[in-house]
């Protein structure tokens, strides 16, 4: 069975955040996936990280730490260094329950020309406390440029070849960097929804998304906005009601909890 069990990169970029860099990177290696390459991409941190990351180095595939441009920066040297058969990355707060990654591996195996996965999330705070599931719906293109990128970013997984295709992630991103690729890998192949639990991802007042929010929201529009009709603003807004209005029935229908 290991002998088919796909190569999973994961890249953890990170900056400062020894808080929660071990619980992370403990999530990742205590899965024992014997075909894993856990890639650690440091920012140049001086509170720590470093030495903890050392801890786990001889686990680690490749690890650094060094003054980058931010965290897609990060993310693209990481993706640039992986040779996984599937690929994702796992920020350096959240992480991944403890089955993710075989149940992910079983998943590209028994689909084989699937080429994108994403499972469903648990919000969680800073001392990691239950805030809120995110149970997901099917990808539905109306509803993710009408309503919003619901897409939950860690439990999401791709294989090599979709991620070379579109070019891989784009630097002129900052915060919105999943929404674009998501939306790129959605040109050339489907992307499927696994419901079952695959990553939990804080939410507290120091976390980047949750600091810069109106620019993140900014960002997220402008990408949407290349794929939306010159329309009214009226049009727009009922179309987005619209999608909004399918995005609750779905996840009703689904048993999906808000």
């Amino acid at each position: 069975m290991i002998n088919t069990l796909p190569k999973i990169s994961v890249i953890t970029p990170s900056l400062n955040q020894a808080r929660y860099l071990e619980a992370t990177i403990r999530s990742v290696l205590d899965q024992e996936y014997p075909n894993l390459e856990y890639i650690i991409i440091d920012g140049g941190s001086d509170d720590g990280s470093v030495e903890l990351i050392k801890e786990y180095s001889d686990r680690l595939a490749y690890w650094i730490s060094e003054p980058d441009e931010g965290q897609t920066d990060a993310l693209i040297k990481g993706f640039d260094r992986a040779t996984g058969d599937v690929m994702a990355w796992l920020n350096s707060d959240d992480l991944y329950y403890t089955h993710t990654l075989y149940e992910v591996a079983e998943t590209f195996v028994r689909n084989p020309q699937w080429q994108v996965v994403y499972g469903d999330g648990l919000w969680i705070d800073a001392k990691g406390r239950p805030i809120e599931p995110k149970k997901e719906i099917g990808f539905n293109r109306f509803i993710w440029l009408y309503d919003h990128n619901y897409i939950p970013q860690p439990a999401t997984f791709w294989r090599r070849g979709i991620y070379e295709q579109v070019g891989g992630l784009s630097a002129e991103w900052n915060l919105a960097m999943d929404a674009d690729l998501w939306i790129r890998f959605a040109e050339h192949t489907t992307l499927h929804h696994i419901p079952r639990m695959w990553a939990l991802a804080r939410y507290y007042p120091e976390q980047k998304n949750y600091r810069l929010r109106d620019r993140s929201n900014e960002e997220d529009a402008l990408i949407r906005s290349r794929y939306l009709p010159f329309e009214s603003l009226g049009r727009r807004r009922v179309k987005r009601a619209a999608a909004r209005g399918l995005r609750v029935a779905l996840k009703t229908v689904r048993g999906a909890s808000w």
